[in-house]
């Protein structure tokens, strides 16, 4: 994106020196590498378990599947994207890409509603060595909260309260007085539609600013899930067994830099996609080699951003579910 800014636009160039050609070939390659990154990290042998690994599997054909259902009118009339442009393998082929997504997303949710679950006590253990500060504890609730806010402003019975509908209408009822108290509350309470789009454009940008932040005490409260889990064991029985206590100790620490991978690639993919949104013009229309691969629409700004928010969409989900399990006590941290 600093690259797109910078470059002279008005200069005369070619489709292959285009301004746009290079930020965007740079994106598109960032967005390839986190997510081959990203699928490596998450199908590890030792580094998740096998029944993650399968529901990985599971929500990746669920999540092509909802993919195309978004495509259909009734569906497609819920979410405030511009999909219609697509033609028949371009649907196929971003249907595959969301669920892709939502496979390789799935392993780290869950690693992140674990280390929110430790990071904000929701144990109410009151242990100092798992214990999380009060700026990381308020970052952790503050960004779950927007990670859940963001990806609900792209739903339109959601975006219809935030949206004033009524400016010209409430302009002539305030001449003519033809307004009600009631009717005047309806689509009144939010801001201008222009304005509410560069919203949602900002509340993605601090998101994914916000979660690289957070990073470290994130990584802190996997490393401190091995730690409970060594107190747990210590203080279990009179003669405890600490090798299973060991061993979990060992993988977290053994394993903490492919964690940090996980937790590093959503944001990236959500800046990426971002980025790449905000690049304007048909950057690949001039190229029929790329052209004949891949559905030039593909790269088009109302797909990147519809990537950029069914990464949080997705990353909210997978999260909001497993935080009500940890509630619930199907799951639990040990």
């Amino acid at each position: 994106m600093l690259l797109h800014a910078f470059l002279d636009k008005s200069a005369k160039s070619g489709p292959m020196i285009s301004e746009t050609l290079i930020p965007a070939s740079l994106g598109v390659v960032g967005v390839l590498k986190v997510v081959i990154v990203l699928a490596k990290s998450s199908f590890e042998r030792s580094a998740s378990k096998r029944s993650e690994k399968q529901l990985s599997v599971l929500m990746g054909v669920l999540g092509f599947m909802l993919g195309l259902m978004i495509f259909l009118p009734i569906i497609d009339s819920t979410v405030e994207f511009d999909l219609k442009k697509l033609d028949g393998f371009g649907k196929f082929y971003t249907a595959v890409i969301l669920g892709c997504l939502s496979g390789f997303l799935f392993v780290p949710a869950i690693k992140n509603a674990r280390s929110f679950w430790l990071g904000t006590d929701q144990l109410r253990c009151n242990l100092s060595i798992i214990s999380c500060g009060q700026v990381s504890r308020w970052l952790l609730y503050v960004n779950y909260l927007l990670v859940m806010f963001t990806s609900l402003l792209w739903v339109k019975p959601f975006e219809e309260i935030l949206i004033d509908t009524n400016v010209n209408v409430r302009r002539g009822a305030t001449s003519f007085g033809k307004i009600g108290n009631t009717e005047s509350l309806v689509g009144n309470l939010g801001t201008a539609r222009s304005d509410f789009i560069r919203f949602r454009i900002m509340c993605l940008l601090i998101l994914g600013l916000l979660q690289i932040v957070n990073l470290r005490a994130t990584l802190q409260m996997y490393l401190n899930e091995a730690v409970l889990c060594w107190y747990q064991r210590l203080h279990a029985s009179k003669l405890p067994d600490l090798d299973f206590s060991r061993a979990k100790v060992f993988l977290h620490n053994h394993y903490l830099c492919l964690v940090g991978l996980q937790f590093f690639a959503p944001p990236a993919l959500v800046l990426l996609f971002l980025g790449l949104s905000q690049i304007d013009g048909n950057v690949y229309g001039h190229i029929p080699v790329v052209c004949n691969l891949l559905p030039c629409s593909a790269f088009s700004k109302e797909v990147a951003l519809f990537m950029a928010w069914w990464v949080v969409f997705v990353w909210a989900i997978f999260t909001s579910a497993s935080l009500v399990m940890f509630r619930r006590g199907v799951l639990y941290v040990s």
